[in-house]
């Protein structure tokens, strides 16, 4: 690993010093010079394949220990948002969101980044997605996270049951398209006709449930924060998206996030899914048994012709952290060209963290480890819908499955619960929306000024 100024300059430090850092935890040392550093983040598979791999790439060349926290997602947001709310110090890094970045960074409570970019010309900022750069920026426009990965969404089908039925997927489908043959595959070989997320959760139902509203024409609310869940518009799509599920969806599906439904996909009993694009790497893998059986097209839309969303698990430095220079080395590392090239010469390419850089998709070995979905996968990433104008008219908020406010967060969940209710035919859709209206409704008095 080629190091950057910064890292230079910390090994010249400490050899010229001969400081001997002891026990564990956070150290003061100026200029930058070796540090335990203390990273917080959700327990995903690319955050276990990076801890595996940091002692012998970052800490044997940089000196700097990491400190990993690895923690369920529901709960290292808990943990995230307290951390930073108070700015403990606690934790030097910590994998954020794309929904977070900009709130945590409008409170202070990230260190902004540009400046180590500008001093850092390994890093190739670049060479990072655009989009991607422009989610993890604040509302000064300064940069406050680096994206470690990034993923959009597509439709995964299965071609063996699509060609069984005389089947053809459409290149770029619309939402009726993909109803109808939901429709005709649905029980062939016994496989559901679509899987979709159910279970409630702001990041599991709403996320590809708010692509259905944005491209059915919905939106959230108007842009003076008048709530419009029970718009004609919003009303359509969350019908679609209920009907379709338990129409032609997998049982128990208000029950099923985004892992209950990937497994399901990768033991043969889905015909197709709509879902990340990050999951590809799993459908094709060794042991799957779809592997090499399943096609992958655009987002479905309706009214919109872009209809994916966009998302990242990004590295941010807390303002409070006492090691910022060292917490940029880290970072620097673990969302570079150069760790992804480790990640693909040691454990494959199909590992290799991605929809984050540009380079990653000109690489021929990737291009032929992920023939089955690249193309796909950086269609996504390059050509998402507008997190500003994800829909159809203006809006007050961005984000495409996610609003980016601080109340999302609660108001997103409680209006889930609504949802997956209505998919459990517990609650007609009509009721479900009379009550997420006043919720949201109540979510927004304060930007009414009231």
């Amino acid at each position: 690993m080629k190091r950057s100024r910064l890292a230079q300059m910390a090994m010249a430090a400490t050899a010229v010093l001969g400081l001997v850092l002891a026990g564990c935890g956070d150290t003061d040392q100026p200029g930058g010079e070796q540090a335990d550093l203390k990273v917080l983040a959700m327990d995903a598979s690319q955050v276990q394949t990076l801890k595996k791999l940091t002692k012998e790439h970052f800490t044997a060349e940089t000196g700097i220990t990491v400190d990993y926290t690895l923690l369920p997602e529901n709960e290292a947001r808990e943990r995230m948002n307290r951390e930073f709310a108070t700015q403990a110090g606690n934790y030097d890094v910590a994998s954020l969101s794309a929904y977070e970045v900009p709130i945590y960074a409008d409170n202070g409570w990230l260190a902004p980044l540009d400046s180590y970019v500008k001093a850092d010309e390994d890093f190739d900022q670049g060479d990072v997605f655009p989009n991607l750069v422009s989610s993890l920026t604040g509302e000064d426009g300064k940069v406050y996270a680096e994206p470690f990965y990034g993923e959009g969404s597509f439709l995964m089908y299965r071609k063996d049951l699509f060609r069984k039925d005389g089947l053809t997927m459409p290149p770029n489908p619309t939402w009726e398209q993909v109803a109808d043959l939901a429709a005709q595959v649905d029980g062939t070989d016994g496989a559901s006709g679509i899987c979709l997320r159910g279970l409630p959760g702001w990041g599991q139902n709403l996320a590809p449930l708010n692509t259905v509203v944005n491209t059915f024409g919905g939106a959230w609310y108007d842009m003076d924060w008048n709530a419009r869940l029970t718009s004609p518009e919003f009303k359509k799509a969350v019908a679609f998206y209920v009907d379709l599920l338990r129409s032609h969806g997998q049982p128990g599906a208000e029950r099923m996030g985004v892992l209950e439904i990937l497994d399901r996909f990768v033991a043969g009993k889905c015909a197709m899914m709509y879902d990340a694009t990050s999951l590809a790497s799993s459908i094709e893998a060794d042991g799957s048994s779809v592997k090499g059986k399943v096609g992958y097209v655009p987002a479905p839309h309706d009214r919109t012709d872009k209809a994916g969303w966009l998302w990242t698990w990004a590295w941010g430095i807390q303002q409070a952290s006492d090691n910022k220079d060292a917490a940029w080395e880290f970072i620097s590392w673990a969302s570079s060209k150069e760790y992804q090239e480790q990640v693909g010469q040691e454990l494959g390419w199909t590992s290799a963290p991605a929809g984050n850089r540009k380079s990653l998709y000109a690489n021929p070995e990737y291009q032929q480890a992920a023939g089955a979905w690249y193309r796909q996968e950086y269609r996504a990433a390059t050509d998402s819908a507008d997190p500003k104008s994800p829909g159809v008219g203006p809006r007050p908020y961005t984000g495409i499955g996610f609003l980016g406010i601080p109340e999302f967060a609660v108001l997103g969940t409680a209006v889930s619960q609504q949802i997956a209710s209505a998919i459990a035919g517990q609650q007609s859709v009509d009721t479900a929306l009379d009550k997420a209206q006043d919720l949201a409704q109540a979510a927004a008095a304060k930007y009414r000024g009231e």
